[in-house]
């Protein structure tokens, strides 16, 4: 029944939302690297920080550190979609909030280096989250596939996490669906939308990985990280500059050079998403020597990696990309 309320409550929320960027003129407006062709609400995504909200009220202030650090980066994502804030105060909050969420894993009692790279991989994945946040859906579906395969660790092999802050995400992005997975959106994620979630769902495999180190884990973001991965190695080839708007992320090539519907993309990323999930399950399941593992998990990033530079090539010299 709580989840009953917590959905209504959310989709009261996001109505109110619509109004407030409506009054405000919080949109989006499509230019040449856009992947929309029509103006549309920005930061509809704000809704998973309400979703994460609700499991911190509910839970008793559970992760008081983590769902500071929530506030903050949502907060400074959300001015940034409205504003155009500079990247010295942006790499800032994010660095705050990051140091929130890792001081709630009790990371800072790794050694230095260790945090560093901590610090750099996971800033990195809530930047790369934020560029494949392009077509309608892929934020909102994506991110529950990442989410199904968390839940099904969390409750099919250990336990890391309450399952109510899975629950409470999982509606939020259900919610944000019911308006972003359509051919014409009523809104967008927004910068606020798609690290939002990227934040939170980093907390909840900061702590998998803590409880259960295992390389396995990297294949929970893998679609999304061979995709961003590449996409940086291919435009450095071409010596662009890799922080200026583009579209030449695979699934951008794939609405728009290929002309595949928006939601078919947004499906076929997260229906392999969820295949990948199922396996990483196997293989934490397996008794696998740790060599063995490593060569299961190497090989099913190769072979994504494979799949990307083939449909790419295809495309890049059938609509002469490059």
């Amino acid at each position: 029944m709580e989840y009953i309320i917590t959905l209504i409550i959310l989709v009261a929320i996001i109505q109110i939302y619509f109004k407030f960027a409506d009054h405000y003129n919080i949109i989006d407006k499509p230019n040449q690297r856009s992947s929309h062709t029509s103006i549309t609400l920005r930061g509809g995504g704000i809704i998973f920080y309400f979703g994460a909200l609700a499991f911190f009220i509910s839970s008793g202030f559970e992760y008081p550190w983590f769902f500071l650090g929530l506030s903050l980066i949502t907060l400074i994502s959300f001015l940034d979609d409205v504003l155009t804030l500079s990247n010295k105060l942006r790499l800032s909050v994010h660095l705050l909030s990051m140091g929130m969420l890792f001081y709630q894993l009790n990371l800072f009692d790794l050694q230095w280096y260790w945090i560093v790279f901590a610090f750099i991989l996971f800033i990195g994945i809530i930047n790369a989250y934020n560029f494949m946040d392009g077509i309608n859906g892929i934020t909102g579906a994506y991110s529950l596939a990442v989410l199904s395969g968390l839940w099904m660790i969390n409750n099919y092999h250990v336990n890391f996490v309450g399952n109510d802050l899975i629950y409470c995400t999982g509606l939020g992005l259900l919610v944000f669906n019911f308006y972003n997975f359509r051919k014409k959106a009523k809104c967008f994620a927004g910068d606020v939308g798609s690290i939002a979630i990227a934040f939170i769902l980093l907390f909840m495999v900061g702590k998998l990985i803590l409880l259960e180190p295992s390389l396995v884990v990297v294949l929970l973001l893998g679609v999304y990280g061979v995709d961003a991965v590449l996409t940086i190695v291919h435009r450095l080839i071409l010596k662009e500059n890799i922080f200026q708007a583009h579209r030449k992320h695979l699934y951008q090539i794939l609405a728009n050079e290929a002309k595949i519907p928006h939601l078919s993309v947004a499906l076929i990323y997260t229906a392999i998403q969820i295949a990948i999930n199922c396996f990483a399950l196997f293989l934490m399941h397996s008794n696998f020597s740790v060599l063995y593992t490593i060569l299961l998990v190497a090989s099913v990033l190769i072979l994504m990696a494979f799949v990307y530079v083939v449909v790419k090539r295809k495309y890049f010299h059938l609509h002469k990309l490059v």
